[in-house]
């Protein structure tokens, strides 16, 4: 089969003669396109025994569709995206489903000091740096490898991200796994070490719509957010250094809540961010995987549940998609028409001397791993 590569995952009791049924898991490999300079990407297609199928292509390492049943077994892509490789080339596609780094998202005025030294990073926000500069990984070809585990199918993908890259110092060696568990689990496992001091916050920028990709906005997803702190921002949407408390402001879904239910109140921080765009602090933060958020769309019964190991997830709600913008299908992407929650550690955490460190030392390995789970 032409450009195409299976790899299928025998049941191992099979071979020892006793009856069951073979897992129908699989990495599936085809072509996602070229780049200018003619590197090709490609897209590796992981699919479960349930139906739930994940594409990822090795451009940005970018999470391009999931597929999930619905309650009553309908599948719908549930992530916003684009067709083709030369969208996603496009720099206004707004790190849809891409991996971000060095660092996501922002640090104030594009600087920061480590031992010492000051670093000068690449700004493209403004006066700030977000997502890692004007060629973050998110628009990098990352060399990528289709892996089995004993969790399921998965893709490998690693990148070198040279000394001074966007600014940054030290030579990085980022490593990302997806993998596609049979419980309708996408887990991605980050990992990186460095030849210098550096700092590093990677993070994955999927935007979410349960009810189906193009189909509508998520005002109405019903949504939990393990967290009792927040960190308001100033209105660069730098973070003050405050963790404020929630209660009885629009950043508290402590209980299950609407996003839409606050959205729009006339809280200085929503219009700053003309809308969610704030890290929570989560309080299960000790570096074990835990629950960090929920959402349910009520018309599908999809749920998507988060679990982390970082310490803050950032809740966004596609604010700046103006409905110019064509994804998968031809759907006309509007403002609000999906939601990111991106685990991370907290943004601009390299000037902010109180919050959870993020630099990363020769002979230290960086791990983290956030699982996006789907039922119905």
């Amino acid at each position: 089969m032409s450009n195409t590569n299976w790899i299928l995952f025998a049941c191992l009791g099979l071979l020892a003669g006793s009856s069951c049924t073979p897992k129908k898991e699989a990495v599936k490999q085809d072509s996602f396109g070229a780049l200018p300079d003619g590197r090709r990407a490609m897209l590796y297609t992981l699919s479960n025994p349930h139906g739930m199928e994940v594409s990822i292509s090795s451009y940005g390492a970018i999470v391009v569709s999931v597929k999930v049943p619905d309650r009553n077994g309908k599948i719908a892509d549930v992530v916003l995206g684009f067709d083709s490789l030369d969208s996603y080339l496009n720099p206004q596609q707004s790190h849809f489903g891409a991996v971000v780094g060095r660092y996501g998202n922002r640090i104030a005025n594009g600087r920061f000091t480590l031992d010492g030294a000051e670093y000068t990073l690449a700004r493209n926000n403004g006066e700030n740096s977000l997502h890692g500069g004007i060629k973050g990984f998110d628009k990098q070809m990352w060399l990528a490898s289709a892996v089995n585990s004993d969790d399921g199918p998965g893709v490998e993908l690693t990148y070198l991200s040279k000394d001074g890259e966007e600014g940054f110092p030290g030579n990085l060696t980022a490593k990302v796994t997806y993998t596609l568990t049979a419980n309708n689990e996408l887990k991605i496992d980050y990992e990186a070490t460095t030849d210098k001091d550096t700092v590093l916050n990677l993070t994955n920028h999927s935007y979410f719509n349960l009810a189906g990709q193009g189909n509508g906005d998520i005002l109405d997803h019903v949504l939990t957010i393990d967290a009792d702190r927040f960190t308001p921002v100033n209105a660069t949407l730098i973070p003050t250094g405050e963790l404020r408390g929630v209660a009885g402001t629009p950043f508290d879904f402590r209980k299950p809540t609407a996003i839409g239910a606050h959205i729009n109140d006339p809280d200085p921080q929503l219009q700053i961010g003309k809308g969610y765009d704030h890290n929570f602090v989560l309080n299960h933060s000790d570096g074990t995987l835990s629950l960090a958020a929920r959402v349910t769309d009520p018309k599908s019964g999809r749920t998507l549940e988060v679990l982390t190991t970082q310490p803050g997830v950032q809740f966004y709600t596609a604010n700046h998609i103006d409905g110019t913008m064509h994804g998968k299908s031809g759907a006309v992407y509007g403002r609000r028409s999906g939601f990111c929650l991106e685990t991370q550690h907290f943004p601009d955490s390299p000037n902010q001397p109180s919050f959870p460190s993020v630099a990363l030392k020769p002979g230290e390995k960086y791990h983290s791993t956030t699982v996006f789970k789907f039922s119905a």
